[in-house]
């Protein structure tokens, strides 16, 4: 009897499989949209101009509930690659795919490319329902206003990349509590505990955090203390690629 050969595409369709037979994963996707689009709606109704908010740049105000989705969308990661971990699949799954490291990107290339349309169609449904309240207030934009689609596109670009950075957390620790911690104290309260250090060499290096980053791809109009949207996702992109490189690398070397 013979046996398919395990290939790139192989191991791709059948990670899209997994993400998509877990409850989870459809929670998590919903909840990531209808926060969105519930926080934008609701800003955008009850915003009025004069408020002391007319400094905050439209699309940073309309997609506001990303504080939130990027911590969901972050836990999503780490189930992908910790949850195996948890219920003992992984071993099957290493089983079948002795080299290992394809499984893992291709889990990353999967949960990357959903989490992106995902939101970036979210984002532009929220920011269409938000801007139906805002006509009217110094908060008023449209799509065609510089710098709005590619805010739009960029938080769409920095959050799937934040998944995919908390995936690689999840499988170095193995463990979805360790996964979830190391995401909110290493990638979101970190940052704002060394930005208080009176240094200048500190502001400037923690605008290239994932947070800060992310507060810059997702701004139409970048102010002085945020780094541009072109080095912010540069910057995204390596601390993900650091990540997984560093989780493949112990993928190689420890025991299942």
């Amino acid at each position: 009897m013979s046996t398919l050969a395990v290939t790139p595409s192989r191991v791709l369709r059948s990670e899209w499989h997994k993400l998509w037979t877990v409850r989870s994963t459809w929670i998590t996707l919903a909840l990531t949209s209808a926060l969105t689009i519930g926080f934008g709606t609701a800003i955008g109704a009850t915003y009025e101009s004069g408020g002391g908010d007319g400094d905050v740049d439209t699309v940073l105000l309309v997609l506001l509930g990303m504080q939130f989705t990027m911590i969901i969308i972050g836990v999503l990661g780490i189930l992908t690659t910790a949850g195996e971990h948890s219920t003992g699949l992984i071993r099957s799954t290493m089983t079948a795919v002795p080299r290992r490291l394809p499984v893992l990107w291709s889990k990353a290339a999967v949960l990357g490319a959903v989490a992106f349309v995902l939101i970036l169609a979210t984002n532009f449904v929220t920011f269409t329902l938000a801007q139906a309240f805002l006509s009217g207030t110094d908060q008023e934009a449209s799509l065609g206003d510089p710098g709005i689609v590619r805010a739009l596109v960029g938080n769409a670009a920095g959050l799937a990349l934040v998944g995919v950075l908390a995936l690689a957390l999840g499988a170095l620790t193995r463990s979805v509590p360790g996964g979830i911690g190391a995401l909110i104290g290493g990638v979101l309260i970190l940052p704002e505990v060394i930005a208080s250090l009176p240094y200048d060499v500190i502001d400037d290096a923690v605008r290239y955090f994932p947070t800060k980053s992310l507060d810059a791809l997702t701004s139409a109009h970048t102010t002085a203390d945020m780094a541009s949207p072109g080095a912010s996702l540069l910057a995204l992109v390596l601390w993900t690629l650091a990540a997984l490189a560093t989780a493949s690398l112990l993928l190689k070397r420890r025991d299942v």
